[in-house]
């Protein structure tokens, strides 16, 4: 496939993944505000409670997806309809098995429901009916949405995205209409379950329009050989995601025990501005992967760290500014939303930012380690990454409280995949010296040292009286660490293919307006 096409496809899968992304989150606020006004907060409960059961049971897949797009990338590059049938084929069997399991084991709960509800809301609807509905709307995707990560996988992740998207915003208006009108759960939830059923139809029909040779009848299974591979990739992604969760949400039990779930909930206003930070950065490396991963399977190893290069860049440039802001304006933005007695000490957003930064630098090293299908490497570290998690936060938790709970998981991270998996990918994928990426690392912190520094100092002569004084900060947060970028990096070839990319980007963009205006 065509650089060209790469570019044009990243395009849109970035463009697509911000915009819904911020639309959704939105209605996605509004449909909770007219939710909460609607029902009573036992309804919430139960929501939050099968969501969780049936999250816990689809856990089940777990590492098959990964693997299959990854194994999908070389075949669709070299335009191999033989071997993407084969391997849909063997996609299609797995995930409805998958969506059986799942079945099965959420009809083995209904039975323990009463033990896990011990006092019954009291609500009209019968709560094994709603259950019921959750179960379906989770095994029934199984049977469908796989046909949906080979679109993902042929670098048109904005076709899946786009489709989502739309569906769910019609979903989310009608659902709000709703219960506006008949403050009724069950409706509510069968409008959820139609959303569902009408994105997985529709995703379904797309791939056997765009790719009719995966319905064929003759279909070569998989030769022995590559079913061992693809099942040796599928158990070390088992357990590198099972011990990513272990890394990820143990730190509010933790802070419980030794600060309660005051503090708990205090920290958590903090971590939703990261959290959603992240989630909306993370938008653009999903739009690139699958191009980043046909580029990897046909390029040279030159071209590779090339582009290596020009993606960390990217990455370094957003983590770094959103890290400052997370640094220098997170504590005013909770005193202005929630007020003073919700503000935390400045260690907390700076130790916060430091987590947020390590993890978000991972990105370029991440989206090369899954498109090159390096998942055998390292993929016990994560559960080494857990247990220091665990011992560290205990040790300084005990000390310091939330502050060294939050400092352990940075120390735990900074040794193991914080320097391993750059490793991996230069050492196995590259075949080159990971030195080039340690150096450009320690290079990027100092940058982002002084350019924090910098803002702060900057941000002192501003007290935080008014709602100006924070537009103030906002603003110096926006020019202060982009002018030093720019000032570090404006004759790098990494920066100059980004100015290229973006005179791409406004050229489709206008490709786009006059067929609109055409139209």
């Amino acid at each position: 496939m065509a650089a060209k096409s790469r570019t044009h496809n990243s395009i849109l899968n970035i463009v697509t993944g911000l915009g819904g992304y911020v639309i959704n989150t939105v209605l996605g606020f509004l449909c909770r505000i007219v939710f909460i006004r609607c029902l009573s907060a036992e309804y919430l409960g139960i929501s939050g409670l099968f969501a969780n059961i049936l999250t816990m049971l689809s856990l089940a897949e777990l590492g098959i997806g990964s693997a299959i797009v990854f194994a999908l990338y070389k075949p669709l590059a070299e335009n191999d309809e033989s071997k993407i049938a084969s391997l849909m084929r063997y996609y299609a069997k797995a995930y409805r098995i998958i969506g059986i399991v799942v079945a099965i084991f959420g009809l083995c709960m209904i039975p323990f429901l009463g033990f896990v509800i011990k006092n019954p809301p009291h609500i009209k609807e019968n709560l094994y009916a709603i259950y019921l509905l959750y179960l379906f709307n989770t095994s029934s995707s199984y049977f469908f949405s796989y046909k949906s990560s080979l679109i993902m996988a042929d670098q048109q992740n904005y076709i899946v995205t786009g489709l989502n998207y739309i569906v769910t915003i019609l979903q989310s208006i009608i659902q709000m209409g709703y219960l506006l009108l008949t403050k009724e759960y069950m409706g509510y939830l069968i409008i959820q379950t139609i959303g569902v059923f009408t994105y997985n139809l529709i995703i379904s029909h797309i791939a056997n329009k765009k790719y009719p040779y995966i319905k064929n009848k003759n279909i070569l299974p998989l030769d022995k050989n590559e079913q061992k591979s693809l099942t040796s990739n599928i158990k070390a992604l088992t357990i590198w995601k099972l011990s990513s969760l272990l890394v990820n949400n143990t730190d509010n039990i933790i802070i419980t025990y030794f600060s309660g779930l005051a503090t708990v909930g205090i920290s958590s206003n903090y971590t939703l501005l990261s959290n959603t930070l992240n989630s909306l950065l993370n938008q653009i490396f999903n739009g690139i992967s699958a191009s980043v991963g046909n580029y990897n399977a046909i390029e040279s190893n030159e071209k590779k760290i090339k582009l290596f290069n020009n993606i960390n860049l990217l990455n370094f440039w957003l983590f770094g500014w959103a890290t400052v802001g997370i640094i220098v304006l997170s504590g005013d933005i909770v005193k202005l939303c929630f007020g003073e007695n919700y503000v935390l000490p400045f260690n907390i957003p700076c130790i916060i930012g430091i987590n947020f930064y390590m993890v978000g630098m991972q990105n370029a090293v991440w989206t090369y380690k899954n498109t090159m299908g390096l998942f055998r490497q390292g993929r016990y570290l994560l559960i080494v990454t857990a247990i220091l998690n665990l011992v560290f936060s205990i040790l300084l938790g005990s000390e310091w409280g939330l502050f060294g709970i939050l400092l352990a998981t940075s120390i735990s991270r900074l040794l193991t995949n914080t320097w391993y998996d750059p490793y991996v990918v230069f050492k196995y994928g590259l075949n080159t010296s990971p030195k080039i990426y340690l150096k450009k690392y320690i290079y990027f912190l100092i940058l982002l040292i002084i350019t924090v520094i910098v803002s702060l100092y900057l941000c002192s002569f501003i007290e935080f009286n008014t709602i100006l004084d924070i537009i103030n900060k906002f603003i110096i947060c926006i020019i202060i660490p982009n002018l030093i970028f720019l000032l570090a990096f404006y004759k790098k070839d990494e920066f100059k293919y980004f100015l290229e990319l973006l005179n791409k980007f406004k050229m489709l963009i206008l490709h786009y307006i006059k067929l609109i205006k055409k139209y």
